[in-house]
């Protein structure tokens, strides 16, 4: 088998492609030929040792995959050699085979091709956990995406949309924006790549000329930095803002906003909910294979990379040129 490896901390310049022995599978495991990895905003901070997650050196990046089970380990059930999976890995999906708790994956309907697979599970599985399970989202309520033509920011266009919500996309280009409008936004905000206070109140004067003199009932910050406060300070009464990602950096918020606006800073570890609530995460996939199905969601795939050249995918995403999802293909 051949994996991108990351043998050092550092950016995507420091990755191996190295050969390996294939895996063989232990007990309880799923051995998978990959044929499509997401790419993820994720994968370049563990790359450098900056994400929650460390695993141990050597270790490819990669956290979503899709592909077809070539080998069962011990005590496996429901599961045969050929069926076509997706899986959440973590860490791994940059290799051509990889080994994993068979719990884990997730067969794929026959008419979903393995690239949107790859590029399904991370961005919608974490778009529909905010929208549904941390925002409550009601039709006609009004939504802000900040950071909306990324991967999850493409996801929760598309979702907003499915539960009847008012989008707006917020960018940082015209071309992200007219991206956004063909995927199904409303409207669309272009905001500067640096944000002084003039330009903060001018962001959040053009959310609240959007949303209505009230303001919008949900925030999705996928960006943080400079750009949530004008964002919480648009806020509706009883507005719900939802902490998704910080490529950014973290913000500084004056809570007293939360007081005036009776609203809630809600966190979003969609991560973490899978495995704390695996009923509610199976309940969520179905629904989005549903969705998939209907048409109502489809991965919108901007660029693909061989494994040789998962450097490049990866430093597209690290200088946030990406619009919609990049995969790693493997056949």
């Amino acid at each position: 088998m051949k994996a991108m490896l990351s043998t050092a901390i550092g950016g995507p310049e420091t990755l191996e492609l190295t050969e390996l022995p294939d895996p063989e599978p232990k007990m309880g495991e799923l051995i998978v030929r990959v044929r499509a990895a997401g790419v993820n905003f994720p994968d370049t901070l563990m790359i450098r040792d900056l994400y929650q997650m460390k695993p141990p050196r050597p270790f490819a990046p990669g956290g979503e995959i899709a592909g077809e089970v070539v080998a069962l380990g011990e005590g496996v059930s429901g599961f045969e050699v050929g069926d076509r999976v997706l899986a959440l890995t973590g860490h791994g999906g940059f290799a051509t085979h990889l080994a994993l708790k068979a719990a884990s994956a997730i067969k794929i309907p026959d008419a979903m091709p393995y690239e949107d697979a790859a590029c399904f599970i991370f961005t919608y599985g974490t778009s529909h956990h905010a929208l549904k399970d941390r925002a409550q989202i009601k039709p006609g309520e009004s939504l802000l995406i900040l950071g909306a033509a990324g991967g999850v920011g493409v996801a929760a266009i598309e979702l907003g949309k499915a539960a009847g919500a008012k989008v707006i996309a917020a960018v940082s280009s015209e071309e992200k924006g007219a991206f956004c409008r063909q995927v199904g936004a409303d409207e669309v905000i272009v905001y500067p790549r640096e944000l002084d206070r003039d330009a903060q109140k001018a962001l959040s004067g053009e959310i609240k000329k959007l949303a209505g003199p009230d303001g919008v009932d949900v925030v999705y910050d996928a960006v943080g930095g400079d750009y949530a406060e004008p964002a919480l300070r648009a806020l509706a009464w009883k507005g719900r803002f939802l902490v998704v990602g910080f490529p950014a950096g973290i913000p500084s918020i004056p809570l007293n906003l939360t007081l005036l606006k009776g609203s809630q800073i809600v966190g979003v570890f969609w991560g973490a909910s899978v495995f704390r609530e695996p009923q509610g995460h199976a309940e969520n996939m179905a629904e989005l294979f549903q969705l998939y199905a209907e048409g109502k969601v489809k991965p919108q795939i901007s660029a693909r990379f061989p494994l040789a050249e998962a450097p490049a995918a990866l430093e597209m995403m690290q200088d946030r040129k990406v619009m919609g999802k990049v995969v790693i293909t493997l056949d």
